[in-house]
């Protein structure tokens, strides 16, 4: 298997994105499956590179790649080394990142077929960027969230107090750092709120959906994915029981095996992009 890691894809004018590379070197013709992180996300969390091994050795090309402005840099791609950054991501550079990296894909390798598949926050992204974009084929969302702006708490103490300052702060529990979100995350929203609202584009969906979920996800309610199931009734719907938000993952996974949960969740996605 052919890995390569730290890949760089520049942006012009903009902060570039780190990406990875897994697949097996056969001549046969091979469709790429894009990964999006979710929320204090990032690609090498946890056991994502075993899931890129699984999905190479099923047949495609695997591209996992860190948001602009996840918090990371080049030069230490994993966990929050740029805080400023992060303070000035939102969805629409998001939607341009992965609007970048298909750029990239469809020129540079001319695949069969396009797939995206995207955690949590990023599955959103994946979804709302499908149902824009003819050249992705295929969609999947692994505990994705159905709803940006209920998120915002508009009308809360907190939401006032950010409007106010201009910057609130969401403390990460593995890295206890003060992660900041600037008032433009809010304005980038209300802005393109038409382009960002996850229910219009699954009900504008007009391709193949898949929702993994877990059952005992308490990040990201199963509900969620039941909404979305029920704006897209020819959605595919896969509850994983006993499953938590990341499957059973946990970052650093220090194993070579992946958790049985998280298996099932990539043998689910491989049987329906097949």
């Amino acid at each position: 298997m052919i890995v390569q890691q730290n890949n760089i894809l520049q942006q012009d004018g903009a902060k570039p994105v780190v990406y990875d590379f897994y697949y097996n070197d056969t001549p046969e013709a091979k469709p790429v499956v894009i990964f999006c992180h979710g929320y204090k996300g990032f690609k090498d969390w946890g056991a994502w590179h075993l899931v890129a091994k699984a999905f190479a050795e099923a047949g495609f090309y695997f591209l996992k790649f860190n948001f602009s402005h996840n918090g990371g840099t080049v030069d230490q791609p994993i966990d929050f080394p740029d805080l400023e950054a992060f303070a000035q991501n939102n969805y629409s550079k998001e939607m341009s990142d992965l609007d970048k990296v298909l750029n990239f894909i469809v020129s540079e390798i001319k695949p069969p077929s396009v797939y995206v598949i995207g955690h949590s926050r990023g599955g959103a992204i994946a979804l709302l960027k499908a149902a824009e974009d003819a050249r992705i084929n295929k969609v999947v969302t692994w505990a994705g969230v159905s709803d940006f702006k209920v998120r915002f708490q508009e009308g809360s103490e907190a939401f006032k107090l950010w409007k106010q300052t201009g910057r609130t702060y969401v403390e990460n529990s593995r890295t206890h750092q003060q992660l900041p979100h600037d008032w433009q995350f809010y304005e980038d929203f209300m802005a393109n709120e038409e382009r960002l609202t996850i229910k219009r584009a699954a009900q504008n969906l007009t391709k193949p959906l898949l929702l993994v979920h877990g059952g005992e996800d308490g990040t990201v309610p199963v509900k969620e994915a039941e909404l979305l199931h029920s704006w897209n009734p020819h959605s595919k719907l896969e509850i994983i029981e006993g499953a938590d938000h990341v499957f059973g993952a946990s970052h650093p996974w220090e194993t070579h095996v992946m958790p049985p949960l998280l298996k099932k969740a990539v043998d689910s996605t491989v049987d329906f992009l097949k």
